[in-house]
């Protein structure tokens, strides 16, 4: 049980870690692009790979809750840290002690 915990978290971590920078990438760049040089297909397409991502950040934290029995208010937290820019990026600091936590030593 603890091998698939880890490889659902190892997952999510990647997933996260795209999630993050294309919304980085969206806001720093595609929309000043957009805005401020006319460029809209830049939003559509960093857009475009933004939702997926995202789409599959909740969906793996979706996981993470009902297998890993991750609390409503941690699952809410992950959530919430997907749509804050860096906020990925400092969940992820706890996401990385769990899997450290669950590792066999």
């Amino acid at each position: 049980m603890h091998r698939a915990v880890i490889t659902l978290l190892q997952s999510f971590r990647r997933i996260a870690w795209l999630e993050g920078v294309s919304f980085l990438l969206l806001l720093g760049v595609a929309m000043p692009l957009k805005y401020w040089a006319g460029m809209p297909l830049a939003v559509r397409v960093v857009g475009a790979i933004h939702g997926l991502l995202f789409v599959a950040y909740v969906i793996s934290a979706a996981l993470l809750f009902f297998r890993s029995q991750w609390s409503f208010a941690r699952a809410a937290l992950a959530l919430t840290a997907s749509v804050v820019p860096f906020g990925t990026f400092a969940f992820d600091r706890s996401v990385r002690a769990e899997v450290v936590a669950l590792e066999p030593r």
